[in-house]
C-alpha cells in the first residue's frame, strides 16, 4: 500500500484577518460578513442599498463585461450575448445538458459530448469557471469597496448535491476571481449555521433544510453530531423554482389578454415586461390578497386564493421530493427537531403551509430566506478565523492532493482545507489502444500544471488487459487518515488488476513554503487558468484529429475524395492552432473540423443501420 507523509500543521489563519462568506446563487448572489461589533452575520450592501447581485454577465461588441444588476438589462435585448444561469453548467459536460440546451439563449458547444461545456461569446470561448469568476469578482470588488480593506480569503456555498467536478470548479472560479477559497460549504449547513443549529458544540439535531430557489428546489436532511454536519440525504429538481411561480402568473396574464402562444413569445420584450410584472404579482401576493394588473386601460385582479390554485401542483413536486428525502434519511418527521426555509419563494404562504403540514411543525423563516445562505458561511467563515471557540475545528489538509493528467495538467482530488479523515476518488481511462500500463504520479499544490507543483510519488499500474482506447476504466483512490498518511490505491475495474507499491514517506513542507505555495498559486491564477485551457484544448484537437484520421481511414469507400481533402486541410489549420497555442483559434478550428466530418460520419452510420436492417421487416 502506498503512504506518503503529508503536513497538517499548518493551514491556520490569523484572527485578524476577515474572511467573506459567499453565495453564489443560480439567480442571484451576495457576500456577507460577521460584523465586528454586534458579531451578527450581515449581507453587505451596494451603494443603491441592494444586497442581491443577479447572477448575469454581459459582453459588449467590444468585450467589455458587466455583472449584476446592469446586465439584467441585456437578457432580452441582447439575449445571445448575456449568460445567466452559469451555476448549472459548472463541471458539467454537454451530454449532461444536453436536454436541457433550449433553456438557454446563448450558444454553448456540442461537438464533444464528454467534454466540459463551453460557452461562445462571439468569437471567444469561456469555461463556467471563468464566467462564475466574473461574478465572484463582482462580489469581491463589492466587499472591498465597502469595508476599504483588500479581501482575499472566503467561504462559499454549494448544493448539497453538488459532486466532486462541481465542487472543484466552484473553487477554480473562486481562485480565479483572486480568492482563495477555505472551504466549500453545502447550503443546507450554512443555512443551519444562520439559524445558530450546529454552532454549539453540544448540539445533537436532525433537520430538514427547504430550499426553494428561483430557479431550483432542493431538501436536504442534516444530521448535526457535536459541530459536525452529516448530510443523510438530498433530493430535489434543479429546474423548478420561483421562475415556475412566476410563469403561472404569465399565463394568468395571456388568458387575461387572450395572447396565444405565438403572440406571447414573438414580442420578447413584451414578454419580458409580462414576466417582470408576474414576479411582482408574486411578491404582492404573499403579504396581500389581491393584486390588480393594469393593461391597455383595462384592469385585472388576480386573488391569493386562484394563484395558489395554479401553484399548487408545483409546491406539490417539492412536498413528493420531501417524502422521498425522508425515506432515504431512514428517518420520520418525528425525528426532525428543526425544519429550516431557504430561497426567496419560500415567503409564499402556499408554501410555509404545505411545508408545515407535511413535516407537521412550523419551519423556521425569520431570517431573510434570501440571504439565509450566505450569512451562514459568514458564520462558517468566522469559525475558521479563530473567532469562534465553541466550535469543534477538525484537522485539514494545508493543500491540495491530486494526480497528473494528460497535458501535465494537475486534476485535484482532495482540495486544500479538505477535513480529515478523508476520501475521494475518480476513474480515468487510457489515451491509446491497447495501453497497457497507466503511470500515475501523485502531487501537492495549488498550481493547475504539475510543473508547478511538489511531486510527491510516482507508480505504473500495469497489466491492463489490451482494449482500444477509453474501455479500460481506472479507480484511483485517496484515503487521508487521521494522522495525515494519504494512502493511493489503484484498480483497473474490469480486469481487477490492482497495483500495490510502497512509497517512501518524504518530510513535510515548512509553513513559510505552504505560504509561499498559497501566494503563488493566487498570483498566477489568472494565467495558470489560461494555460490550463490551452491545455485542454491542445488535449482535445489531438484526441479529435487522432478519431477523425483513423475513422477515414477504417472507412475510406464511404469517402468521397473532396471531403477527405477537405478535412485534410482542416486538420492542417487545426494543428497550426495548436502549434500557435491559441485557445480560441483551436476552438475554431476544432468547430470546423467537426463540421466538415460530421456528414460522412452521418453516412457511414446511416449505411451501418441500413446493412443491420437488411432483410428484417420493422
Amino acid at each position: 500500500m502506498a503512504k506518503i507523509s503529508i503536513n497538517i500543521a499548518t493551514g491556520s489563519l490569523q484572527q485578524e484577518e476577515l474572511i467573506v462568506g459567499i453565495d453564489l446563487g443560480t439567480t442571484n448572489s451576495l457576500i456577507a460578513i460577521i460584523h465586528p461589533d454586534t458579531k451578527k452575520p450581515i449581507a453587505l450592501k451596494d451603494v443603491d442599498d441592494k444586497v442581491l447581485v443577479p447572477s448575469v454577465i454581459h459582453f459588449d461588441e467590444n468585450g467589455n463585461i458587466q455583472v449584476g444588476t446592469t446586465a439584467k438589462d441585456y437578457l432580452i435585448e441582447d439575449a445571445s450575448n448575456t449568460i445567466y444561469s452559469v451555476k448549472r453548467l459548472l463541471g458539467k459536460s454537454y451530454q449532461d445538458i444536453v436536454d436541457k440546451n433550449a433553456y438557454f439563449s446563448y450558444k454553448i458547444i456540442d461537438h464533444d459530448a464528454d467534454s466540459l461545456v463551453k460557452i461562445q461569446i462571439g468569437e471567444q470561448f469561456y469555461s463556467p469557471i471563468e464566467l462564475s469568476s466574473f461574478i465572484l469578482k463582482e462580489l469581491k470588488e463589492r466587499a472591498e469597496h465597502v469595508l476599504k480593506q483588500p479581501i482575499s480569503k472566503c467561504v462559499i456555498t454549494v448544493p448539497a448535491f453538488f459532486n466532486d467536478a462541481q465542487r472543484q470548479a466552484t473553487r477554480d472560479a473562486g481562485k480565479l476571481a483572486g480568492l482563495e477559497v477555505l472551504r466549500i460549504i453545502n447550503e443546507p449547513t450554512a443555512a443551519s449555521l444562520a439559524y445558530g443549529i450546529g454552532t454549539s458544540i453540544n448540539d445533537t439535531k436532525q433537520i430538514a433544510v427547504y430550499d426553494l430557489g428561483g430557479g431550483t428546489f432542493d431538501i436536504s436532511i442534516l444530521r448535526i453530531t457535536e459541530g459536525i454536519f452529516d448530510v443523510l440525504s438530498t433530493h430535489g429538481d434543479t429546474y423548478l423554482g420561483g421562475d415556475d411561480l412566476d410563469k403561472e402568473i404569465v399565463r394568468w396574464i395571456q388568458e387575461k389578454l387572450a395572447l396565444s402562444d405565438q403572440q406571447l413569445y414573438a414580442d420578447k420584450q413584451g414578454y419580458a415586461a409580462l414576466r417582470l410584472e408576474a414576479e411582482n404579482a408574486k411578491k404582492q401576493l404573499s403579504y396581500d390578497t389581491e393584486y390588480t394588473f393594469k393593461h391597455s386601460n383595462q384592469e385585472f385582479t388576480l386573488s391569493r386564493s386562484e394563484f395558489e390554485q395554479r401553484i399548487q401542483p408545483i409546491i406539490q413536486r417539492t412536498i413528493q421530493s420531501c417524502e422521498q428525502a425522508l425515506r432515504d434519511s431512514g428517518l420520520s418527521k418525528q425525528q426532525l427537531q428543526a425544519v429550516v426555509l431557504v430561497g426567496g419563494s419560500s415567503r409564499v404562504p402556499l408554501v410555509k403551509k404545505m411545508v408545515a403540514d407535511f413535516f407537521e411543525q412550523t419551519p423556521y423563516d425569520n431570517v431573510n430566506p434570501d440571504e439565509v445562505v450566505a450569512l451562514g458561511a459568514a458564520v462558517q467563515a468566522d469559525i475558521l478565523a479563530g473567532n469562534t471557540k465553541d466550535i469543534l475545528l477538525l484537522d485539514i489538509t494545508p493543500l491540495s492532493l491530486g494526480i497528473e493528467t494528460m497535458g501535465g495538467l494537475m486534476d485535484v482530488l482532495i482540495p486544500r482545507n479538505t477535513k480529515i479523515p478523508a476520501k475521494a476518488g475518480r476513474q480515468y481511462t487510457t489515451q491509446k489502444d491497447g495501453q497497457s500500463g497507466i503511470r500515475i504520479s501523485v502531487y501537492q499544490g495549488e498550481r493547475d500544471l504539475v510543473k508547478d507543483n511538489r511531486k510527491l510519488a510516482e507508480f505504473i499500474l500495469s497489466g491492463i488487459p489490451s482494449m482500444p482506447a477509453g474501455l479500460p476504466k481506472v479507480d484511483i483512490q485517496f484515503i487521508l487518515n487521521a494522522d495525515g498518511i494519504l494512502q493511493v490505491r489503484a484498480r483497473e475495474l474490469r480486469s481487477g488488476i490492482e497495483q500495490t507499491v510502497d512509497i517512501k514517506p518524504q518530510f513535510g513542507l515548512t509553513d513559510a513554503e505552504v505560504e509561499q505555495m498559497l501566494l503563488d498559486s493566487i498570483m498566477h491564477a489568472k494565467a495558470d487558468i489560461a494555460e490550463r485551457s490551452v491545455v485542454e484544448a491542445i488535449t482535445e484537437a489531438e484526441n479529435l484529429i487522432q478519431l477523425t484520421e483513423n475513422f477515414m481511414h477504417k472507412h475510406e469507400a464511404f469517402i468521397v475524395p473532396e471531403e477527405r481533402s477537405a478535412a485534410m486541410q482542416a486538420i492542417a489549420v487545426l494543428q497550426e492552432a495548436m502549434q500557435q497555442r491559441d485557445k480560441n483559434a483551436i476552438m475554431h478550428a476544432n468547430e470546423e473540423l467537426n463540421r466538415i466530418s460530421s456528414p460522412f460520419a452521418e453516412r457511414v452510420m446511416d449505411a451501418a443501420v441500413a446493412a443491420a436492417l437488411k432483410g428484417k421487416t420493422v
